[in-house]
């Protein structure tokens, strides 16, 4: 099967094209034929070895995958060949063939493609639980998005709203994104390469400031961003894009009770309770209408370094799909 690798931790063009055998199916596992591979920040953090834990190497990038029950081991009885299935691994997925415990797949509703699905373990798992489980959301509280024409922020704008926000603030690079987020529910933008951006988002909110922050920028993002919080506000981190680690003081959050949050997603897929009735409820959420996935571009498997290119170079909205 063909395969994506690298051997060497660097910039995009330390992906290699391979080809290499079929992986083998252990008891209570599934090989899928792979349909649709979803592209995360997290892969080009594990290509540049920056990754939250470590990369082994040689080392096959991919978390988010759809495909084809394609045949199945001992030990499995929920799923047979031909199903429809999308699911979250650790690693492995940018290749036509991957294995999966059978326990980890969620069926995939009729009216819901295989492109749209992969856009849903990671990033819809990540915003539903930013949202939710870390974040606490109470109807009528105020959200800060940042990226929020990106795959994770797309979502998160309208988990938001459908959550009970009360107000929504985006924030990103150009109008065209902003206009995205405000076209998905976004109550007010803000774009954050201006200077001011914070003292933009004070005036929306009247010099209270906001309840909720999704920051995943790191640096000076990260603190402009605890300037913008009210009292009892909580910021919940979910990435370092920018590269740039934040130092900070932690006895700097005690005048407004302030929290910050740390958030992984594999933690909560630790928990089948959380992740399956969660990642259940975004595809019904998907099959009904009620939350709209930005496919931001579909590419050929061999395509990975441009893709990886051109979204660290922040030239992409919405969720990009490889697929083999």
């Amino acid at each position: 099967m063909k395969a994506i690798q690298f051997k060497e931790y660097g910039n995009p063009s330390v992906l290699e094209n391979i080809e290499m055998e079929l992986p083998e199916i252990n008891e209570g596992e599934v090989l899928l034929r792979v349909t649709a591979i979803g592209v995360n920040y997290a892969d080009t953090a594990r290509r540049e070895g920056a990754y939250v834990i470590p990369t082994p190497l040689p080392f096959i990038p991919g978390a988010e995958v759809a495909g084809v029950v394609e045949e199945v081991g001992k030990g499995t009885n929920r799923f047979k060949k031909g199903d429809r299935v999308v699911t979250l691994i650790g690693s492995g997925g940018y290749a036509e063939y991957v294995t999966t415990k059978e326990s980890s797949l969620i069926p995939l509703p009729d009216g819901v493609n295989d492109e749209t699905a992969v856009a849903l373990p990671l990033q819809g798992l990540t915003a539903y639980h930013l949202l939710t489980t870390m974040g606490r959301l109470e109807k009528g509280e105020t959200v800060l998005v940042h990226a929020a024409a990106g795959g994770v922020g797309s979502l998160a704008v309208q988990l938001a709203k459908q959550f009970g926000a009360g107000n929504v603030i985006a924030t990103a690079s150009s109008e065209e994104k902003l206009q995205l987020a405000k076209d998905l529910g976004a109550d007010h933008t803000v774009n954050y390469t201006s200077e001011h951006w914070g003292d933009e988002v004070m005036k929306i909110t009247d010099g209270k400031g906001v309840d909720i922050a999704l920051e995943m920028a790191g640096g000076d993002i990260f603190h402009e961003t605890v300037k913008c919080m009210r009292a009892f506000g909580r910021v919940v981190v979910y990435g370092v894009a920018s590269g740039n680690q934040a130092e900070m003081y932690p006895s700097g959050l005690m005048n407004r009770n302030l929290s910050v949050i740390g958030f992984f997603l594999p933690q909560i897929m630790r928990k089948p309770v959380l992740f399956e009735k969660s990642l259940d409820h975004l595809l019904k959420m998907v099959n009904t209408g009620e939350l709209k996935l930005t496919i931001g571009g579909v590419y050929k498997l061999e395509e990975a370094a441009h893709v990886h290119e051109i979204m660290q170079n922040r030239k992409t909205k919405g969720k990009l799909v490889l697929k083999p």
